[in-house]
């Protein structure tokens, strides 16, 4: 199999661009750094490309092992035959392969192997064939053996039906022809017993859908069920269909006694071993597509969880409220340091407002706060209340957001958490973590496993292995985006720069406490463990504010430093013009004709885009051109609410059947996939993401369930 080709033909790619980018993969380099650093090799693929690329090599590289490990099984049973050895080699699939190499598997003793063992094989090859016309009984009687238990002709031809069953079930063209009609027409059915509390699976109690046509949330909805023994599920093939074009495949004579036979073979195969096993195959697919379907919409949510714009040059308060143990307090500057903590009562059962309202307002004045944070956990909407009252009737200009506080306890509790504040208790840490999340949610947000931090769906029902290879991708994909200060920036932050582990993130925040800023990228090689690849690797996502190279400021690789001050002298800017955003050299590079300045400068088109929109805007942050997240200063309740209300709010979640928004009341409300738009909407994350700020109309309240639904169609 020609890998290149393939993978070339599955993206419509030319397989040379596919060929380098296996070549830079194999040679250890990332996909952040091939897709930023190495566009001339690829011919500008981007992230997604190249992930894919890298999968689909993995899965092929694995076909192909598998290829060679069943051809030397095979070859050394002495069963492999040119026809065999050809169908194997031209397999695209593991499916495939694993079909053509079933019959050859060792497998525990059946009834088919023991009729083998009594010599009845001959008889079942003879039947098979279909060449004479002789009663099957009549053949059979040739095989009688006491000694072999074989007293009557029915017990031998039972052997050579248990053969042929088996032997119809192993068959690789008969195994597809079942499998492409129980996945073209077949269907799910599941029933819950009437003993069951069936609770939120109540549409499962007598529920029937093609296979071909079941939503992936509704499979993952019947796997958890099954998990949770509740729901009993079965997938069914059209077997009239199925039987009937295995008999015309099959089946050859016009004599009855043994078309009889075969048919009662075929239906037996069927039976007891194809359509159970297809079934598995069947449900194992759809679980495995569903997965895939809910893993892609956790990445695009996380993504735009992550890449939302931070809130820069504030002073900001944040809150983590609670009843008993008290609402925790804190105060952070505008680079995330802590300056204040505290804790208030305001709730029940100590319902001491008035000290509470007079630490928050002398925090506010102390520290000039000019936003507070609200954690969107037990007690927020009573801690809103308290805040709303505040900003209301404060001199100083102060807003307040609620944020989603999901996964700031496994944060408090982890052990980053008590690295970076070892002297606070894990509630305020918690506190903590909530105000980060709006100063720059990205930097905080890669401290907590992404499965906690609250977007997607089924996502503890999903393979876990894949989950945390796909999440990464996307927080790695995000980070090097993005770029990171090495100065000021977490381990945490640090582990997902391309080419950098836990180990090396770890080394260059110890070199940064023990020898203070990093001056330059070059200072980066003094890093204990971070050798010529890594600085390779890393360099171009990693920003050094105080160097003097204002390059190291930029998403400029080192390497490409030497050309870039060859444009720069050649275009007659100087680096304090670039410095000063000196709007005479924004006009200048703008006018350049990029291609024409690369063959002069013989370098790659690619390449010298990239440092012309850097030296454009330098130091940018993609995030910057997001919508700013809805700042309040006033109080809105469920109360207040009434159907036909058109409001703003902030998309929270993103899932297969529609989009959950924050409207500024406790609970988010739903806007259904048949609200999104007034024409048909593949998938919501076509019309929404998270983050995104939209214009919704109230349809439908329930007060009693807390249930609001909203539309779009405005």
């Amino acid at each position: 199999m020609n890998i290149i080709k393939v993978i070339a033909d599955k993206f419509q790619l030319q397989e040379q661009q596919v060929n380098k980018t296996v070549e830079l993969l194999d040679q250890g380099n990332t996909v952040p750094f091939i897709a930023r650093y190495r566009k001339e090799a690829t011919g500008e693929l981007n992230e997604e490309h190249i992930f894919g690329i890298e999968e689909s090599l993995n899965y092929l590289r694995q076909l192909d092992k598998r290829r060679t490990e069943i051809l030397r099984i095979i070859e050394e049973r002495g069963k492999l035959t040119p026809q065999l050895a050809v169908d194997i080699k031209q397999a695209e699939t593991l499916q495939a392969l694993e079909d053509l190499y079933l019959p050859y598997k060792e497998k525990r003793r059946t009834l088919a192997t023991i009729a083998r063992e009594k010599g009845l094989e001959p008889l079942a090859t003879t039947l098979w064939q279909q060449q004479s016309n002789i009663e099957p009984s009549k053949l059979a009687e040739e095989y009688l053996d006491p000694e072999l238990e074989l007293h009557t002709a029915e017990q031998a031809l039972e052997g050579a039906f248990n053969i042929i069953s088996e032997m119809i079930s192993e068959t690789a063209v008969y195994r597809q022809i079942v499998r492409s009609l129980t996945r073209g027409y077949g269907k799910i059915k599941t029933s819950i017993s009437d003993k069951t509390d069936t609770g939120v699976y109540d549409i499962y109690k007598e529920f029937t859908q093609d296979v071909s046509e079941i939503p992936p949330h509704r499979i993952l909805a019947i796997n958890r069920g099954s998990k949770e023994k509740i729901i009993k599920t079965k997938i069914a093939g059209p077997a009239e269909s199925i039987l009937g074009r295995l008999e015309r495949e099959i089946i050859h004579t016009n004599y009855q006694p043994l078309k009889t036979f075969l048919q009662s073979a075929i239906s037996n195969a069927y039976k007891k071993f194809l359509a159970p096993a297809i079934e598995r195959e069947i449900n194992k697919l759809l679980t495995e597509k569903a997965e895939k379907q809910a893993i892609n919409s956790f990445q695009v949510n996380l993504r735009q969880l992550l890449m939302q714009p931070p809130v820069k040059g504030l002073n900001i308060m944040g809150i983590d409220p609670a009843y008993r143990t008290g609402c925790k307090l804190c105060v952070i500057d505008n680079t995330g340091k802590l300056l204040q903590t505290a804790t208030i009562y305001p709730h029940q059962p100590h319902n001491k407002q008035y000290a509470a309202e007079e630490t928050v307002k002398k925090y506010i004045d102390q520290y000039d706060v000019r936003l507070i944070v609200i954690g969107n956990g037990t007690a927020s909407r009573e801690t809103e209340g308290l805040i709303a009252n505040i900003t209301a009737n404060s001199p100083q200009d102060v807003s307040y957001v609620i944020v989603d506080e999901a996964g700031a306890s496994v944060y408090s509790a982890s052990t980053i958490a008590r690295q970076e504040f070892p002297e606070l208790d894990v509630a305020m840490r918690g506190a903590v973590s909530i105000a980060r999340r709006i100063l720059d949610p990205l930097a905080e947000l890669v401290k907590i496993d992404p499965k906690s931090i609250g977007v997607g769906m089924y996502q503890h029902d999903v393979n876990q292995k894949n989950l945390s290879k796909a999440l990464t991708q996307t927080v790695t994909s995000c980070v090097n985006q993005v770029g990171v200060d090495v100065n000021t920036a977490s381990s945490s932050l640090l582990s997902y720069v391309a080419g950098v582990n836990k180990t090396i993130a770890t080394n260059i925040v110890a070199y940064r406490n023990e020898n203070g800023l990093f001056r330059s990228r070059k200072e980066l090689n003094k890093v204990a463990k971070l050798g010529k690849k890594t600085f390779e690797q890393c360099a171009g996502f990693l920003r050094i504010r105080e160097s003097q190279e204002f390059l190291d400021n930029t998403g400029v690789h080192p390497e490409s430093y030497k050309l870039t001050h060859a444009l720069l002298k050649h275009l007659n800017i100087s680096v304090p013009a670039i410095d000063k955003r000196d709007s005479a050299w924004n006009t200048a590079l703008g006018n350049i004709d990029i291609e024409e300045l690369a063959i002069e400068m013989k370098a790659g088109l690619p390449t010298v885009k990239d440092i012309i929109e850097e030296l454009r805007r330098p130091g940018h942050d993609p995030r910057d051109e997001l919508p700013k997240p809805i700042f309040s200063t006033d109080i809105v309740s469920m109360d207040m609410l009434r159907e036909g209300m058109t409001m703003t709010g902030t998309v929270r979640n993103v899932i297969d059947f529609g989009a959950f928004v924050d409207i500024g009341v406790k609970q988010d409300g739903l806007v259904h996939i048949s609200q999104l738009s007034h024409t048909y909407v593949r998938h919501p994350n076509d019309v929404v993401k998270v983050g995104d700020i939209v214009k919704v109309k109230i349809i439908k309240l329930d007060l009693q369930r807390q249930r609001i639904s909203l539309s779009m169609k405005l």
